[in-house]
């Protein structure tokens, strides 16, 4: 008989508190807890907000400011710069980047990764504060700055108003009727609009007509203004009432505009002479042109109208509603206006939560399979006994449900992190209520009565228990103190599964014991001779394995020296292990961007975006195509990145039929389009995840000196365009753009009494027009804008019709007082901490992760910054930094990790030796994890990296249960040797269950995209951390304390 297991008849029912035989002492009670909780948890799950992703805050802030007329020169030094020196004073500040086109400057600020979400509205506020305190120091005629902070809104429903027979204008106002409608909708946060044509009033003047009838443009605009201003009249104070005084005139119709009269007087004769503006000037309506964006759906231009939900909403519920509300509004909307949805994602996280829950499903029959083989399977005679597996059945939904009423109350949602995290904990919350059921019925089958079996079973596992289960859910930790943007991304990781564990053993100590003594049938094995019990370890299995663990105790070094062989082999292995940081979203869409060159007009960018959009439309499998013109996508999806407006860039948005369609286009466009898009970089990529990184491979080439930064970034484009894994490699300053400089003859302009901003107004009037009045109509205010018509600008002969007023009045060509010369100039310009920076960039082939290729180029790197003068260097970014960033995050805060366990174990065994053997273990699955990521061939990502440390704690659990029964056994007077040898046989079942449940639980979650590289890494490192501790474990013991073989 083992006598660590006590006699029945000794067994102690009073003693210490015992909380098992508390439980059955008041059984209404715990019957009572039972089903509240159960019913209480169905509840919470059903109240859980449903999301694609967890929120995270974005940490991201803009200020834009146009100066028109300036260079990108001008603007990165008069405005830019004193911007990037502003922000740069703002508490938190981290990456300050910007980037300058012709008279337009774009600053993005960066706070802290570590900065809490709840102060990010107040550093925002400090931005709007402090530059709005200097914008005296920008230079006249600059217009903003302007701040956008809102990146954190997700349209993730995007619906398009098409029509067919009506004006843009009148589109609009249907889709304001639409928005209406929308923001009825209980949890909208916001509705906006897409591609909106802003309507203009033109006036189209031919300066040739002007300067033929001595006509000033200023005089002009002046009338103009003082016709069409509001300005008031007073008010008459009667001795009985106020009387208000109005005086008309402002313009209320495109007509009265053109019947205005205009009061010209003649400079060479002095002659005055009233004329109408109309008579003068083309006058009509249109839209503004060039456009800004332009949105696309199916060929046909149309209005998006983007949806996003507030915060804690339920996506799947709001989906349900919008959809209700747009079939109202199209039953609405007259004949020829279409409203069609371009995004759905409710309908994705619909089909991903279904699918994470088909797993989940999947996940609980392989551990009741488990828990019922492995508990009620009998060989002599063969025969299946289904109450202990049943006991561990009905544990399953208490756990997930307190876990749910836990998860409702903490403000966790239902996302596929959150998903995912509840499978991992499937596999280890089953741990305590199997080593809780087994110890019970071994104990009934020594001839314990119930309630003696559940108060022995309490009393011998519920503290090593505690132990074990503090310890692995301390292996999560480090993610739930993470203070980063991917930590955050994370962090229902250590939500659910710490909550999970630590609720599992609360159940194990209380219900199991409970539901023990009401299901178990139990009988005795033990037959009491002369006082001696029948060893239920004498079987042929359990005599092999002892013998083995007596020959790895014999051999103790050669075990060790096995052991460490083993870890090395493991820690070299990870080496050819390929990195990662968020692999690719499995939604079907696909995104492609076609770039064009710098400087290019937004009418050649629309063409090609048709020419795309009708290819690709007869590809088979393509459900929609979606175009965003002169900008990119909204952020539909939270990880995504966005490209901001720039007139040479569109963005397409492909639905495929299914999953299968979209690997075929994903593999099928590039060479397509490189043969028949020659003129355009054009990018196909999948939907991301995890926090947005623009580019897999990316490196910064950082210096003042725009010249020579231009020739590091080539040669630094060369490197990785010889690398046979990239592809697609570019940088982010693009192409110089063309200009024409007009160069004052500056004695024959004073002369004359022209000044350079005469002549800069009258270019501009005669390209791209003057806004010189608005005009008010209902609730909007459409700007008048002045310019030359089509045909006076359509080339650059235009310059020969552009006049200017000299100090007399007379009118006089552009050209006769200044020279044009065509010349070159930088199209954008980026910088980087207040310094120009070049990012060189590139994508990977497929099956080659982004921070494998920045692993193996950045020694080349660093060669060729060994070459560049001094002020220039050479940062990482891309994948490899920002996965850098997080798992600095995760691991700042292992250090607490490891003390919070060492404290455990310290705790549980009270010998440091002891708690530093078991702490030793940890690191033993590290050859389990190498060899299962190898054979399947998964990256090691950030993810299978949080898998990793929690492994740890899962291994120090069994490890803990084991050192925990040779000490019991020893202190009942049981020799060393024989208790080191007892203790790996009898608790071989309870730690190979254990371990058994978790490994097949994670199985389903292993074809996961997301979790299949953490699944297969702890399934791979479980396996052997197992065998391990069984094995090397007695004989790491053995050695540690000296113990010698008995004669």
């Amino acid at each position: 008989m083992n006598t660590s297991d006590k006699d029945p008849r000794d067994a102690a029912v009073g003693g210490r508190f015992n909380l098992s035989r508390w439980a059955l002492e008041h059984s209404a009670l715990t019957r009572y807890l039972m089903v509240a909780l159960m019913l209480l948890g169905v509840a919470a799950y059903f109240q859980l907000g449903q999301d694609e992703d967890p929120p995270f805050a974005f940490r991201v802030m803009v200020v834009r400011a146009y100066w028109p007329g300036a260079t990108a020169a001008q603007v990165a030094e008069q405005v830019t710069d004193k911007i990037e020196r502003t922000l740069q004073e703002v508490p938190n500040a981290d990456v300050i980047r910007s980037y300058t086109k012709p008279g337009e400057s774009f600053t993005l600020m960066q706070v802290k990764d570590s900065t809490p979400p709840k102060d990010i509205p107040n550093l925002w506020y400090q931005v709007r504060k402090k530059v709005g305190d200097m914008r005296s120091t920008l230079p006249q005629g600059v217009l903003g700055p302007f701040y956008n902070d809102e990146f954190g809104d997700v349209y993730g429903s995007i619906y398009a108003l098409s029509a067919d027979g009506f004006s843009a204008e009148e589109l609009r106002r249907f889709a304001e009727m639409v928005r209406s409608d929308f923001l009825r909708v209980p949890d909208v946060a916001k509705v906006d609009f897409f591609g909106v044509q802003a309507e203009k009033i033109y006036m189209e003047v031919p300066q040739q007509r002007l300067a033929a009838m001595g006509i000033d443009m200023n005089q002009l605009i002046q009338q103009l203004n003082a016709q069409n201003g509001v300005e008031g009249a007073g008010v008459y104070n009667g001795d009985t009432s106020n009387v208000q005084m109005r005086v008309t005139g402002a313009m209320s119709a495109v007509e009265q505009l053109k019947a205005m009269p205009v009061r010209a007087v003649n400079p060479q004769t002095g002659q005055a002479r009233t004329i109408r503006l109309g008579d003068i000037a083309q006058i009509r309506r249109g839209y503004e042109n060039p456009p800004v964006t332009k949105v696309r759906h199916n060929g046909k231009d149309v209005i998006a109208i983007g949806i996003s939900m507030a915060k804690g909403g339920d996506i799947i519920s709001l989906g349900n509603r919008l959809r209700e509300t747009a079939d109202q509004a199209r039953a609405q909307l007259p004949v020829g206006i279409e409203l069609d949805q371009i995004q759905d994602q409710p309908k994705a996280v619909s089909t991903s939560v279904g699918e994470f829950i088909h797993v989940l499903i999947e996940a609980v029959v392989v551990v009741l399979a488990v828990s019922f083989l492995s508990l009620g399977l009998h060989t002599r005679p063969l025969r299946l006994d289904v109450w202990p597996g049943l006991v561990v059945a009905i544990t399953i939904p208490l756990v997930l449900s307190v876990t749910f009423l836990i998860m409702y109350f903490w403000g966790v949602g239902l996302h596929k992190i959150s998903l995912g995290a509840l499978i991992i904990a499937l596999g280890l919350l089953v741990d305590d209520a199997i080593i809780a059921v087994e110890m019970m019925v071994h104990k009934l089958e020594e001839g314990y009565d119930k309630i003696k079996a559940a108060t022995a079973a309490y009393d011998i596992t519920a503290m090593p228990m505690l132990t074990g289960t503090l310890i692995t859910a301390t292996g999560f930790l480090p993610i739930g103190m993470a203070r980063s943007s991917t930590g955050e991304y994370t962090f229902a990781i250590f939500a659910v599964t710490a909550t999970a564990l630590i609720v599992s053993w609360v159940v194990s100590v209380y219900f199991v014991p409970y539901l023990g003594n009401w299901l178990l049938r139990t009988k005795p094995k033990v037959v009491m001779t002369e006082g001696a019990a029948i060893d239920l370890y004498d079987t042929p299995f359990y005599r092999r394995f002892k013998a083995l663990v007596n020959w790895c105790v014999r051999f103790r070094w050669t075990t060790i020296g096995l052991t460490v062989a083993a870890l090395v082999a493991g820690v070299v292995g990870m080496k050819f292990v390929q990195q990662q940081f968020f692999p690719d979203s499995n939604r079907p869409e696909l995104l492609v961007e076609l770039w064009l060159p710098e400087g290019t007009s937004f009418e050649e960018t629309e063409r090609v975006a048709h020419r795309f959009e009708a290819r690709v439309a007869k590809e088979t499998g393509v459900q929609s195509v979606s175009t965003w013109v002169g900008s990119g996508l909204p952020r539909f999806y939270l990880p995504m990145d966005q490209i901001f407006p720039q007139s040479n860039v569109s963005q397409a948005v492909l639905l495929p039929v299914d999953a299968h369609a979209r690997d075929v286009l994903r593999h099928k466009l590039p060479a397509m389009l490189a043969a028949e898009f020659p003129e355009a970089r054009a990018r196909v990529r999948m939907l991301p995840n995890g926090p947005p990184v623009a580019y897999p491979v990316q490196f910064r080439i950082v210096g003042d000196d725009i010249h020579a930064l231009r020739h590091w970034a080539d040669e630094a484009k060369a490197l990785m365009r010889a690398h046979p894994a990239m592809t697609g490699v570019n940088d982010n300053w693009n192409e110089s753009v063309k200009s024409v400089q007009l160069e004052l003859d500056q004695d024959k302009a004073r002369a004359l009494g022209v000044t350079s901003q005469s002549v800069a107004q009258a270019v501009r009037a005669l390209t791209s027009g003057s806004t010189v009045a608005q005009y008010r109509e209902d609730d909007r205010l459409i700007d008048i804008v002045l310019r030359s018509p089509q045909s006076e600008r359509a080339t650059f002969e235009a310059l020969n019709n552009a006049y200017v007023a000299t100090a007399t009045g007379r009118m006089v060509p552009v050209l006769q007082v200044a020279q044009s010369r065509l010349t070159w100039e930088p199209g954008v310009l980026w910088r980087e901490g207040r310094h120009f920076a070049v990012t060189v960039q590139g994508d990977v082939i497929d099956g080659v992760q982004g921070p494998t290729v920045s692993s193996a180029l950045w020694p080349q790197m660093q060669a060729l910054q060994a070459r560049m003068p001094e002020g220039f260097r050479v940062d990482l970014a891309g994948t490899a930094s920002e996965s850098s960033k997080g798992q600095s995050s995760i691991f700042a805060n292992v250090p607490a990790m490891l003390f919070i366990i060492f404290t455990l174990l310290m705790l549980q065994l009270q010998s440091f030796s002891r708690a530093l053997l078991v702490f030793l273990t940890g690191p033993m699955g590290i050859v389990g994890v190498a060899m299962a990521l190898l054979v399947s061939g998964r990256p090691f990502g950030f993810v299978a990296l949080l898998g990793v440390i929690a492994l740890m704690g899962m291994i120090m659990r069994n490890s803990v249960i084991l050192i925990d029964q040779i000490e019991q056994d020893r202190a009942d007077g049981v020799p060393a040797w024989t208790a080191i040898v007892d203790a790996a046989v009898r608790r071989f079942r309870p730690i190979v269950l254990t371990a058994a449940a978790a490994v097949l639980a994670m199985i389903p979650l292993s074809r996961s995209v997301f979790w299949g590289p953490m699944a297969v890494a702890i399934m791979g490192g479980l396996i052997v951390a197992t065998a391990l501790t069984l094995l090397a474990l007695p004989a790491m013991y053995a050695a540690w304390f000296r113990v010698r073989q008995p004669d």
